[in-house]
């Protein structure tokens, strides 16, 4: 109610009537000047800071004051690592198979153990087991020390509301700083190995654990904890034998995000751990643009982590949701019946040598069809391909990066731009405006009025003062003078670090790919909502879209749309449109089933059902799903940079490729920034809407 409150006071006050019509001026007059201000245009270089300077020095400090401390580290953690890979390594494929499965099967029954078992069984096709035992070994050592800083992390986060509030801003970091920005120091600090590949597994892996961990132990129902007080427990007791278990449930779910985030950095883990695995199979190949066998391994490694989302999760749904107190047998039968499982195969494999050590003559070559076919297409569909991409590029990513005034000329528009064409698009941009004023839309109004000046001068060359009015006004406007401060803040970062020119490339193309992503991803995930075969033929598409590793996606669209900014534009919407598309399909399947049925009785349609009953209830998990795709489009602008992007996430990448932690941190930073201020943007959005539905009857 308070927020409630100060949101009307907000909208009450009669000098925000002046704010946009000011912010806009202001932008106008600042485009006019830049010009003849040089610092109106760019930011004064003799203002900015040293600040990657001061962080190698101070990375140098730490290395040489404790690199002791972080070798004795990598000798205690290489011990498990090494003995959990001769563990895999030793047993038979068939136990290993057989000992997964029958997991699968207790998480989610028959038809989970068949999956298991056929994509294990594709792994050994494909002559890839060793290298996946490398990649489990690496999961099974990182996921549970992982689970347990996050678990205790997370109990703290609960126990005092001080550290929570220390806790959530340092995991946001966490999770929006690409992970290449700080693998070179865990590089500096660990040195080169497996274990600094493990190492940075658990730092990325265990902020989904902390979270949960907080949320399910503040989750648990008072009635639940005041029974326990009544019958005497101690703090101990209370804690152990009753919030713990009540919490159980989502506690599980934050081990299986834990387990997925884990997996993720497989790829990325190579890269500093120089490690015999899947991960570097796929970076290897696809560094020789092997687009056949770069493939036929990140299959393997989507397939890996669809086992163990659905075996995690299973787990989590059905250990949660069964708190009652177990048998001894119960208990410890099913590991048991794991051990006799895994002796009867050692005992079949000395009989049958097939099943302790897969004939080569069994295995299947398919990268060579692969690679044929995309060949094929490429030679064939060239004239489409280059059509599709010329388009785009001319008519819709340059007027964004660079502007109309600059992007029409008569070799990409057909036409030079002239003084006539530039008082029509003003006169275009005033009526439409004019029109949204007159239907009493004043936010459609400031944004055509906004969206019209960026596309003629560009995002790139908008004044950084422009930029920074109206970014820190929409702030206060929908967030208050909280959000507003933290955005000018980051924005300031941004301007003394010198990572300005480099973080509005970054926000062009991320903004023109999460605006793609999400109408593709909300369009589909509708359709999905509407028809059970549309979704269930969506399903593993977006499975193996969100578990394929981001690397893999690059392939295919490189060899088919060359190096640029357009293949990375695609590669992030393949990335991202998977969150928008299934939080629009669970937001409008789970709208109430009373006022779907209130409205079917006033005998509305199946359009006004949509559009006018679903879609503004489901509207919040519609808007999760743009900030989740926000947060995927950032996380995928360093692997983007890979193929020619420019931008932050390419000074990520460079600072990790020269050794310089300063310049990939403070690039990392700055796209921390970007990806916090949209979420803490499409927050108060949210806020502010439902805020304005529920005072709209009063």
């Amino acid at each position: 109610m308070a927020r409630k409150t100060k949101t009307a006071v907000r909208d009450q006050n009669p000098m925000l009537h002046l704010g946009w019509p000011t912010v806009i001026t202001f932008s106008l007059l600042c485009v006019f000047l830049m010009g003849q201000v040089d610092w109106i245009a760019r930011f004064p270089k003799t203002l900015q800071l040293p600040i990657a300077g001061y962080l190698n020095i101070t990375m140098e400090w730490i290395v040489q004051n404790f690199a002791p401390f972080f070798k004795g580290v990598t000798a205690v953690l290489s011990y498990p690592m090494r003995w959990m890979r001769e563990l895999l390594h030793s047993l038979p494929w068939s136990a290993f198979i057989a000992v997964l499965a029958a997991i699968g099967y207790r998480a989610g029954g028959v038809k989970l153990a068949v999956f298991t078992g056929l994509s294990l069984l594709y792994v050994l096709s494909v002559g890839l087991w060793s290298e996946a035992m490398n990649s489990f070994a690496l999961i099974f050592i990182s996921v549970p020390l992982a689970v347990l800083v996050g678990f205790l992390l997370g109990v703290w986060g609960y126990a005092s509301d001080r550290a929570n509030r220390m806790l959530m801003p340092l995991l946001d970091l966490s999770q929006t700083i690409p992970a290449f920005a700080y693998l070179l120091p865990i590089l500096l600090l660990f040195g080169f190995g497996p274990v600094v590949g493990l190492v940075a597994s658990i730092l990325f892996s265990f902020p989904p654990m902390v979270r949960n961990t907080v949320l399910g132990l503040r989750g648990v129902p008072s009635d639940i904890v005041e029974a326990g007080l009544m019958s005497g427990a101690t703090p101990a007791q209370l804690f152990w034998f009753v919030r713990f278990p009540a919490a159980l449930k989502q506690i599980l779910i934050g081990i299986n995000q834990t387990t997925m985030a884990s997996l993720s950095m497989v790829i990325i883990a190579s890269i500093i751990g120089g490690t015999a695995d899947i991960g570097w199979e796929v970076l290897s190949t696809m560094r020789k643009a092997q687009f056949g066998e770069s493939l036929t391994a990140g299959i393997v490694i989507a397939l890996m982590a669809m086992i163990l989302d659905r075996i995690t999760f299973g787990i989590a749904e059905r250990q949660g949701s069964s708190l009652a107190r177990k048998t001894l047998l119960q208990r410890y039968g099913f590991p048991l019946s794991l051990v006799a499982l895994i002796a009867l195969s050692l005992l079949l494999a000395t009989i049958m040598p097939a099943l302790g050590q897969w004939p080569t003559a069994w295995q299947l070559d398919l990268a060579t069809p692969l690679n044929q076919a995309s060949t094929w297409f490429v030679i064939t569909f060239k004239p489409v391909v280059d059509a599709i991409k010329i388009t785009c590029l001319f008519f819709a990513m340059l007027p964004l990066k660079i502007g109309l005034d600059k992007t029409v000329s008569p070799y990409t528009w057909g036409f030079a731009l002239t003084t006539w064409h530039i008082a029509g698009y003003a006169a275009l941009v005033a009526m439409a405006a004019l029109t949204a004023w007159r239907k009493t839309r004043p936010g459609l109004t400031v944004t055509i009025l906004l969206v019209g000046l960026i596309l003629f001068i560009g995002l790139t060359d908008m004044p950084w003062m422009s930029i920074l009015a109206i970014l820190i006004y929409f702030a206060y406007r929908h967030g208050g003078r909280e959000l507003a401060t933290g955005t000018a803040l980051g924005l300031l970062f941004l301007l003394l670090s010198g990572s300005w020119d480099k973080a509005m490339l970054s926000l062009y193309l991320c903004a023109i790919a999460v605006s793609l992503s999400f109408v593709i991803g909300a369009s589909l995930g509708t359709v999905a909502a509407q028809y059970k075969w549309f979704s269930r033929f969506m399903r593993p598409i977006n499975d193996a879209m969100q578990t394929m590793p981001p690397f893999v996606l690059l392939i295919p669209i490189v060899m088919i749309f060359k190096i640029g900014e357009f293949s990375a534009l695609l590669a992030i919407i393949a990335y991202a449109y998977v969150p928008a598309f299934r939080y629009t399909e669970h937001g409008l399947r789970h709208v109430s089933r009373t006022v779907v049925e209130a409205a079917s009785s006033l005998g509305t349609t199946r359009a006004q059902m949509l559009f006018l009953v679903k879609m503004p209830l489901a509207l919040p998990n519609i808007m999760l799903g743009l900030n989740q795709s926000i947060m995927y489009g950032i996380a995928m602008l360093v692997i983007a940079a890979l193929v020619g992007t420019t931008g932050l996430g390419q000074e990520v990448y460079v600072g990790l490729s020269a050794g310089n932690f300063g310049q990939g941190f403070v690039a990392g930073i700055g796209m921390a920034i970007l990806a916090i201020t949209a979420d803490r943007f499409c927050q108060a959005w949210q806020r502010n809407h439902q805020s304005h539905l529920t005072d709209a009857p009063q």
